[in-house]
């Protein structure tokens, strides 16, 4: 199965990206995912559900550590992966 995620971590900050904020950025973008757009206002990721799930768990814990008030994220089915 292939998922999408969109995520957001708050507080926000518009003068200066905070700690959870960059920490998702970077578990996102070393997680084995394609089709990753990360950006101010929102992100988004695609993959198998194993690399998403996992990748969502850690960002999850690693940005809560860092500062992180409020995490909102959505997960989508988006395909069949291989069999």
């Amino acid at each position: 199965m292939r998922l999408r995620v969109e995520f957001t971590t708050e507080p926000f900050d518009l003068d200066e990206a905070p700690a959870h904020a960059l920490v998702a950025r970077e578990v996102i973008e070393a997680a084995e995912l394609d089709a990753v757009d990360v950006g101010p206002f929102g992100n988004t990721a695609e993959g198998s559900a194993d690399a998403v799930l996992t990748a969502v768990d850690t960002l999850m814990r690693r940005a809560l550590e860092v500062g992180a008030t409020r995490i909102s994220l959505q997960v989508n089915v988006i395909g069949e992966g291989p069999k």
